[in-house]
C-alpha cells in the first residue's frame, strides 16, 4: 500500500519536482517553508487531496487548477506567501473547512472565497483588506473569522448572516464603525478588539456581554 500523506517541508525547494505531480493516491501534502515562487498546473490532478499546505513561500499567484481539487476538505494554507488575488476557480472548493490566506497581499477578500460555503475557519489576518464583500454572508456555516491587522474601518451589514459564527477577530484595525447586525448573530462567544482605538463603543455591546458574549478591547 502507498503512502497517502508526502511532506517536502523546509527542502529549500525552487520547484516541486515533477514526480509528485504523479501521486494521484496522495491525501495530504506538505510544501511549506520552501522558495517556491509558482506552482504547476500539474497539480489538478491530485483528485485525492484533502489537506494542501503552501504556505512560507514565494508564491504571488496559485494555478487554476487549484480548483479543480474537489476532494480537498480540511485545510488549505496559502499563508505567508506574497499572493494579491486567488483564480475564481477556487469558488468550486465547496467541502473545504480551513482556509488561511494570513501575511499575503490581498487588498480585497478574492471574491472565491465567499463561495466556500463549507468554511468553518477563515483566517485572513496580516493583510491589506479595506472592506469585506456584501457577499461574506454566503459563509453561513463559518464558525471562526480572524481578520486581525488589516486596514478595516467598518463591515458591511452582511456579517449578520454569518448565523453560526462563534469567534471575531478584528484586532488591529483602524475601525470607526461595526454594524449592529453583529448582535444578532446568537452563537457568538468571541469578540476581539484589543489594539483598536479608533472605535467609539456601540450601545449594543452591552446586550452582547449581557448573553455571556466575551468583548477584548
Amino acid at each position: 500500500m502507498t503512502d497517502a500523506h508526502l511532506s517536502l517541508r523546509k527542502q529549500g525547494l525552487r520547484e516541486v519536482p515533477a514526480s509528485v505531480w504523479t501521486r494521484t493516491d496522495l491525501e495530504t501534502l506538505v510544501l511549506s517553508e520552501n522558495e517556491l515562487s509558482e506552482v504547476s498546473a500539474g497539480i489538478g490532478r491530485l483528485k485525492r487531496l484533502r489537506m494542501l499546505d503552501l504556505g512560507h513561500n514565494r508564491l504571488t499567484a496559485v494555478p487554476d487548477t487549484l480548483g479543480d481539487l474537489d476532494g480537498l476538505a480540511d485545510f488549505l494554507y496559502l499563508h505567508d506567501n506574497r499572493l494579491i488575488a486567488l483564480p475564481s476557480s477556487l469558488g468550486r472548493l465547496t467541502r473545504l473547512r480551513y482556509l488561511n490566506i494570513g501575511e499575503n497581499a490581498f487588498d480585497a477578500l478574492p471574491e472565491a472565497v465567499t463561495r466556500m460555503a463549507g468554511l468553518v475557519e477563515l483566517r485572513a489576518t496580516d493583510n491589506h483588506l479595506t472592506s469585506l464583500p456584501e457577499s461574506i454572508d454566503r459563509l453561513s456555516r463559518l464558525r471562526e473569522l480572524h481578520l486581525r491587522n488589516n486596514a478595516l474601518t467598518s463591515l458591511p451589514d452582511a456579517i449578520g448572516g454569518l448565523r453560526a459564527l462563534r469567534q471575531l477577530d478584528l484586532r488591529g484595525n483602524p475601525l470607526t464603525s461595526l454594524p449592529a447586525a453583529i448582535a444578532d448573530l446568537e452563537r457568538l462567544e468571541k469578540l476581539d478588539l484589543r489594539w483598536v482605538t479608533t472605535l467609539e463603543p456601540p450601545a449594543w455591546f452591552a446586550d452582547l456581554e449581557a448573553r455571556g458574549c466575551l468583548i477584548y478591547r
